[in-house]
Protein backbone atom coordinates (compact mmCIF):
# COMPACT_ATOMS: atom_id res chain seq x y z
CA UNK A 1 0.00 0.00 0.00
CA UNK A 2 2.84 2.34 0.73
CA UNK A 3 4.89 1.74 -2.49
CA UNK A 4 2.19 1.33 -4.85
CA UNK A 5 0.23 4.90 -3.11
CA UNK A 6 3.79 6.62 -3.03
CA UNK A 7 3.78 5.81 -7.23
CA UNK A 8 0.31 7.31 -7.69
CA UNK A 9 1.21 10.35 -5.57
CA UNK A 10 4.00 10.60 -7.70
CA UNK A 11 2.25 10.44 -10.59
CA UNK A 12 -0.65 12.39 -10.27
CA UNK A 13 1.48 15.45 -8.35
CA UNK A 14 3.27 15.64 -11.95
CA UNK A 15 6.28 16.53 -9.48
CA UNK A 16 4.70 19.03 -7.36
CA UNK A 17 4.00 15.78 -4.92
CA UNK A 18 7.45 13.93 -5.03
CA UNK A 19 9.88 12.23 -6.80
CA UNK A 20 11.48 9.01 -7.40
CA UNK A 21 13.23 9.04 -3.71
CA UNK A 22 9.59 9.90 -2.25
CA UNK A 23 8.77 5.75 -4.25
CA UNK A 24 12.00 4.12 -2.94
CA UNK A 25 11.27 5.58 0.62
CA UNK A 26 7.73 4.49 0.54
CA UNK A 27 8.41 0.71 -0.84
CA UNK A 28 11.20 0.84 1.95
CA UNK A 29 9.16 1.91 4.78
CA UNK A 30 6.60 -0.61 3.75
CA UNK A 31 8.79 -3.45 3.53
CA UNK A 32 9.88 -2.62 7.17
CA UNK A 33 6.50 -2.71 8.67
CA UNK A 34 5.95 -5.90 6.71
CA UNK A 35 9.17 -7.54 8.23
CA UNK A 36 7.90 -6.53 11.91
CA UNK A 37 4.28 -6.94 11.00
CA UNK A 38 5.13 -11.56 10.00
CA UNK A 39 8.46 -11.36 11.27
CA UNK A 40 7.53 -13.31 14.27
CA UNK A 41 5.09 -15.23 12.57
CA UNK A 42 6.18 -16.46 9.05
CA UNK A 43 9.98 -14.84 8.83
CA UNK A 44 8.64 -12.07 7.18
CA UNK A 45 8.16 -13.78 3.76
CA UNK A 46 7.08 -10.80 1.24
CA UNK A 47 8.84 -12.28 -1.71
CA UNK A 48 8.15 -15.80 -3.49
CA UNK A 49 11.62 -15.44 -5.04
CA UNK A 50 12.68 -15.84 -1.68
CA UNK A 51 10.30 -17.96 -0.31
CA UNK A 52 11.17 -20.63 -3.26
CA UNK A 53 14.61 -20.04 -2.80
CA UNK A 54 14.19 -20.85 0.87
CA UNK A 55 12.39 -24.26 -0.19
CA UNK A 56 15.21 -25.02 -2.62
CA UNK A 57 17.96 -25.06 -0.07
CA UNK A 58 15.86 -27.03 2.24
CA UNK A 59 15.54 -24.29 4.80
CA UNK A 60 11.10 -24.49 4.25
CA UNK A 61 9.33 -27.34 3.98
CA UNK A 62 7.98 -27.42 0.58
CA UNK A 63 4.15 -27.90 1.55
CA UNK A 64 4.56 -24.35 3.43
CA UNK A 65 5.36 -22.97 -0.48
CA UNK A 66 1.38 -22.88 -1.71
CA UNK A 67 0.48 -21.13 1.49
CA UNK A 68 3.24 -18.57 1.73
CA UNK A 69 3.00 -17.70 -1.84
CA UNK A 70 -0.69 -17.84 -1.78
CA UNK A 71 -0.75 -14.71 1.19
CA UNK A 72 2.11 -12.58 -0.56
CA UNK A 73 -0.41 -12.72 -3.68
CA UNK A 74 -3.61 -11.41 -1.70
CA UNK A 75 -1.65 -9.22 0.26
CA UNK A 76 -0.49 -7.42 -2.98
CA UNK A 77 -3.25 -7.58 -4.89
CA UNK A 78 -5.52 -6.40 -2.17
CA UNK A 79 -2.61 -3.55 -1.79
CA UNK A 80 -3.44 -2.48 -5.32
CA UNK A 81 -6.99 -2.74 -4.85
CA UNK A 82 -6.63 -0.60 -1.83
CA UNK A 83 -4.70 1.98 -3.69
CA UNK A 84 -6.92 2.30 -6.60
CA UNK A 85 -10.31 3.24 -4.64
CA UNK A 86 -8.18 5.48 -2.39
CA UNK A 87 -6.66 7.64 -5.96
CA UNK A 88 -10.11 6.76 -7.79
CA UNK A 89 -11.04 10.41 -8.36
CA UNK A 90 -7.18 11.72 -9.12
CA UNK A 91 -7.07 8.64 -11.50
CA UNK A 92 -9.50 9.65 -13.50
CA UNK A 93 -9.24 13.14 -13.52
CA UNK A 94 -5.32 12.99 -15.08
CA UNK A 95 -6.85 10.33 -17.35
CA UNK A 96 -10.24 11.49 -18.14
CA UNK A 97 -11.61 7.99 -18.25
CA UNK A 98 -9.09 6.50 -20.80
CA UNK A 99 -6.82 3.87 -18.74
CA UNK A 100 -3.75 2.86 -20.85
CA UNK A 101 -0.94 0.69 -20.60
CA UNK A 102 1.42 2.92 -22.88
CA UNK A 103 1.45 6.67 -23.84
CA UNK A 104 1.31 10.34 -22.18
CA UNK A 105 -1.40 9.48 -19.44
CA UNK A 106 -0.69 5.84 -19.26
CA UNK A 107 -0.99 4.95 -15.46
CA UNK A 108 -0.76 1.00 -15.34
CA UNK A 109 2.78 1.45 -13.79
CA UNK A 110 1.39 2.50 -10.97
CA UNK A 111 0.35 -0.88 -9.61
CA UNK A 112 2.89 -3.05 -12.02
CA UNK A 113 6.44 -2.47 -13.45
CA UNK A 114 7.23 -1.98 -17.49
CA UNK A 115 11.05 -1.85 -18.95
CA UNK A 116 11.93 1.92 -19.84
CA UNK A 117 12.14 2.45 -23.37
CA UNK A 118 15.98 2.65 -23.88
CA UNK A 119 16.37 -0.90 -22.07
CA UNK A 120 17.31 -3.97 -24.38
CA UNK A 121 15.30 -7.27 -23.05
CA UNK A 122 18.51 -9.02 -22.37
CA UNK A 123 19.33 -5.60 -20.39
CA UNK A 124 15.91 -5.59 -18.54
CA UNK A 125 16.63 -9.37 -17.80
CA UNK A 126 20.13 -8.83 -15.75
CA UNK A 127 18.83 -5.68 -14.14
CA UNK A 128 16.13 -7.83 -12.13
CA UNK A 129 18.49 -10.32 -11.55
CA UNK A 130 21.15 -8.53 -10.26
CA UNK A 131 18.60 -6.11 -8.36
CA UNK A 132 17.42 -9.54 -6.50
CA UNK A 133 20.58 -10.43 -6.24
CA UNK A 134 21.95 -7.58 -3.96
CA UNK A 135 18.87 -7.69 -2.49
CA UNK A 136 19.13 -11.81 -1.17
CA UNK A 137 23.13 -10.51 -0.43
CA UNK A 138 22.26 -8.12 2.07
CA UNK A 139 19.28 -9.51 3.71
CA UNK A 140 21.91 -12.75 4.04
CA UNK A 141 24.60 -10.21 5.35
CA UNK A 142 22.17 -8.23 7.59
CA UNK A 143 21.02 -11.70 9.34
CA UNK A 144 24.38 -13.58 9.52
CA UNK A 145 24.77 -14.28 13.37
CA UNK A 146 28.06 -15.72 12.82
CA UNK A 147 29.43 -12.43 10.87
CA UNK A 148 29.04 -8.97 11.79
CA UNK A 149 24.89 -9.24 12.32
CA UNK A 150 23.12 -6.54 12.46
CA UNK A 151 21.63 -5.89 16.41
CA UNK A 152 18.70 -7.52 16.81
CA UNK A 153 15.47 -5.52 15.84
CA UNK A 154 17.32 -3.47 13.41
CA UNK A 155 16.90 -5.94 11.13
CA UNK A 156 13.53 -4.51 9.48
CA UNK A 157 14.96 -1.19 8.92
CA UNK A 158 18.01 -2.28 7.73
CA UNK A 159 16.46 -4.51 5.17
CA UNK A 160 13.78 -1.35 4.24
CA UNK A 161 16.71 0.65 3.59
CA UNK A 162 18.35 -1.95 1.75
CA UNK A 163 15.18 -1.61 -0.87
CA UNK A 164 15.60 1.95 -0.68
CA UNK A 165 18.99 1.65 -2.01
CA UNK A 166 18.39 -0.57 -4.33
CA UNK A 167 15.61 1.31 -5.84
CA UNK A 168 17.68 4.36 -6.18
CA UNK A 169 20.72 2.73 -7.83
CA UNK A 170 18.88 0.43 -9.98
CA UNK A 171 15.65 1.66 -10.78
CA UNK A 172 15.24 3.23 -13.77
CA UNK A 173 15.38 0.55 -15.90
CA UNK A 174 13.05 -1.96 -15.02
CA UNK A 175 11.12 -0.05 -11.86
CA UNK A 176 12.69 -2.65 -9.94
CA UNK A 177 10.29 -5.61 -9.73
CA UNK A 178 12.81 -7.90 -7.58
CA UNK A 179 9.73 -10.08 -6.36
CA UNK A 180 7.54 -11.71 -8.15
CA UNK A 181 4.39 -11.70 -5.38
CA UNK A 182 4.90 -7.60 -5.59
CA UNK A 183 4.51 -7.47 -9.50
CA UNK A 184 1.76 -10.41 -10.99
CA UNK A 185 -1.03 -9.63 -8.71
CA UNK A 186 -1.22 -5.68 -9.27
CA UNK A 187 -0.73 -6.67 -12.76
CA UNK A 188 -3.68 -8.89 -12.65
CA UNK A 189 -6.11 -6.18 -10.61
CA UNK A 190 -5.23 -4.02 -13.62
CA UNK A 191 -6.06 -6.38 -16.21
CA UNK A 192 -9.70 -6.87 -14.25
CA UNK A 193 -9.82 -3.10 -13.33
CA UNK A 194 -9.87 -1.13 -16.58
CA UNK A 195 -6.66 -1.49 -18.04
CA UNK A 196 -7.27 -4.65 -20.12
CA UNK A 197 -4.81 -7.61 -21.47
CA UNK A 198 -2.60 -4.95 -22.69
CA UNK A 199 -0.53 -5.31 -19.15
CA UNK A 200 0.41 -7.93 -20.13
CA UNK A 201 1.30 -7.31 -23.93
CA UNK A 202 3.09 -4.09 -23.14
CA UNK A 203 6.81 -4.22 -23.47
CA UNK A 204 7.22 -7.56 -25.18
CA UNK A 205 5.38 -9.31 -22.92
CA UNK A 206 7.57 -8.34 -20.25
CA UNK A 207 4.95 -9.40 -17.48
CA UNK A 208 6.89 -13.06 -17.19
CA UNK A 209 10.54 -11.00 -16.57
CA UNK A 210 9.70 -9.81 -13.16
CA UNK A 211 8.44 -13.54 -12.34
CA UNK A 212 11.50 -15.46 -13.34
CA UNK A 213 14.85 -12.94 -13.41
CA UNK A 214 13.99 -12.50 -9.55
CA UNK A 215 14.14 -16.61 -8.67
CA UNK A 216 17.68 -16.36 -10.51
CA UNK A 217 18.74 -13.65 -8.94
CA UNK A 218 17.70 -14.93 -5.74
CA UNK A 219 20.02 -18.15 -6.40
CA UNK A 220 22.50 -15.98 -7.25
CA UNK A 221 22.73 -13.35 -4.27
CA UNK A 222 22.72 -17.20 -1.85
CA UNK A 223 25.48 -18.52 -4.41
CA UNK A 224 27.63 -15.12 -3.77
CA UNK A 225 26.80 -15.18 -0.32
CA UNK A 226 27.57 -18.61 0.10
CA UNK A 227 30.87 -18.43 -1.56
CA UNK A 228 32.99 -15.16 -0.72
CA UNK A 229 31.15 -14.96 3.56
CA UNK A 230 29.51 -18.01 4.52
CA UNK A 231 32.17 -20.28 3.93
CA UNK A 232 35.15 -17.80 5.37
CA UNK A 233 33.10 -17.52 8.79
CA UNK A 234 34.72 -18.88 11.43
CA UNK A 235 32.97 -21.73 13.57
CA UNK A 236 30.91 -19.58 16.68
CA UNK A 237 32.94 -21.48 18.96
CA UNK A 238 36.42 -19.57 17.48
CA UNK A 239 34.53 -16.32 17.61
CA UNK A 240 34.05 -16.93 21.26
CA UNK A 241 37.32 -17.95 21.79
CA UNK A 242 38.20 -14.59 19.85
CA UNK A 243 36.04 -12.52 21.80
CA UNK A 244 37.05 -14.13 25.49
CA UNK A 245 40.84 -14.04 24.26
CA UNK A 246 41.70 -10.36 25.27
CA UNK A 247 39.75 -10.57 28.88
CA UNK A 248 42.07 -13.51 29.69
CA UNK A 249 45.34 -11.70 28.59
CA UNK A 250 43.93 -8.41 31.02
CA UNK A 251 43.36 -10.88 34.02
Amino acid sequence: VLGLSSVAQVKFGKGELGQHLSITLGFGIGVTLGIHAAGGISGAHLNAAITLTHCILGNLPWKKFPAYVLGQFLGSFMAAATVFALYYDALYDYTKGNLTVTGPTATASIFATYPAPHISFVGAFFTEVLATAMLLLGILIISDEKNNAALKGLQPLLTGILVVGIGMGMGMNTGYAINPSRDLPPRVFTAIAGWGMDVFRAGNHWWWIPLTAPVLGSLAGVLIYKLFIDFHNQPDSEHGNQKRQPAVETS
